[in-house]
């Protein structure tokens, strides 16, 4: 008799499949081949030469995150928690836009912090800057909506970092946020990766030790892949976006150069997050429609603060008051970076 007991596991397993970018985009295009099949040559050509325009962007990005990972870059961070705390503040939100860390890596590296008795104030300014750069979310982003975006987002990364340190360093010294810190705190972040170390310093030329070589081939390989699947599905879904969203519609609900479309564009991008990777080119998409530049940078920013892995990180380590203060933060940064976007 045939053995059934693990079918569930098996469901669990094909369903996980389908979700992975892979397979989505060619769900996507076998949608466009049954419904629209006089469309379909026209997706297809629209995504593949999008993404081969990007593709030295790409290529220069996983060389640059794999060269931070061989060099062991990231105990550079945790230097910037030292001194004095407006100093802590200013470092820790530079720092938050260079850090070579995946968004699982900050939980324990910023559970470790806390634990050093870093000031809450200066890892706030890490935890809303590190989220919306870094090295190749940069080149990603260039590449997509072109360089004045991307440094206005680099720009806009590391002032939010300010703006919520010092406002939160305000708060805290008016009497709030006495006891921020959660009593249990969750300094893992499951078996996605390691947490980064804690001290020791770089090896620029990291090809003079194997460990590090490998280190470096194994990134170069992991990385390439994650960016080329993530933005092999950001292009089909911006080939889409173009070919069957009314340009009238984006115009009409974030188009125009008013405050409106800005705040609008804020809260519609903090529940509807988008991966750094996935997100430029749906932007461009977007504003090719009638999206504002103002807000497509406050989307933008209002989703890769909202993202999950950054919330949870807040959410396991401190108390629900400093939680509402991270997402009001984000969401007010956000809009105001649109708005002097738009501006300049």
């Amino acid at each position: 008799m045939t053995d059934i007991s693990q079918s569930p596991r098996n469901w669990s397993t094909g369903l996980s499949y389908l979700k992975t970018p892979w397979s989505l985009v060619i769900l996507l295009l076998a949608l466009v081949a049954l419904l629209d099949p006089a469309n379909l040559r026209d997706v297809t050509e629209f995504a593949i030469a999008a993404l081969l325009s990007t593709a030295r962007y790409i290529v220069l990005a996983v060389f640059l995150l794999a060269y931070l990972k061989a060099t062991g870059a990231e105990v550079m961070v945790a230097r910037a928690f030292e001194g004095r705390e407006s100093r802590m503040i200013l470092l820790a939100a530079l720092f938050g836009g260079l850090a070579p860390f995946c968004s699982c890596e900050v939980i324990p590296f910023i559970a470790g912090l806390l634990a050093l008795g870093a000031p809450l104030p200066a890892v706030m300014a890490f935890w809303l800057s590190s989220p919306l750069i870094d090295p190749p979310t940069l080149l990603i982003t260039a590449g997509a909506l072109g360089w004045p975006f991307a440094i206005g987002k680099a720009v806009a990364a590391v002032s939010l970092g300010l703006f919520g340190g010092f406002a939160l360093r305000g708060l805290m010294r008016l009497g709030a946020f006495q006891s921020p810190l959660k009593k249990q705190q969750s300094s893992g972040c499951g078996s996605c990766c390691s947490a980064p170390k804690m001290g020791g310093k770089p090896q620029w030329k990291f090809w003079q030790e194997a460990e590090r070589r490998q280190t470096f081939g194994r990134e170069f390989r992991g990385n390439a892949l994650f960016l080329l699947k993530w933005l092999a599905l950001a292009y089909v879904l911006e080939a889409l976006l173009v070919h069957y969203v009314p340009a009238d519609l984006i115009a009409t609900l974030v188009g125009g150069t008013g405050v409106l479309p800005i705040i609008t564009a804020a809260f519609v991008g903090m529940p509807a997050y988008l991966n750094s990777y996935v997100a430029p080119p749906l932007l461009a998409g977007l504003m090719d429609q009638g999206m504002s530049a103002g807000a497509a940078m406050s989307f933008m920013i209002a989703g890769a603060v909202s993202s999950i892995p950054a919330m949870a990180a807040v959410w396991s380590l401190v108390k629900p008051q400093v939680f509402a203060a991270y997402l009001g933060l984000g969401i007010s940064g956000a809009i105001l970076s649109g708005i002097l976007f738009q501006m300049l």
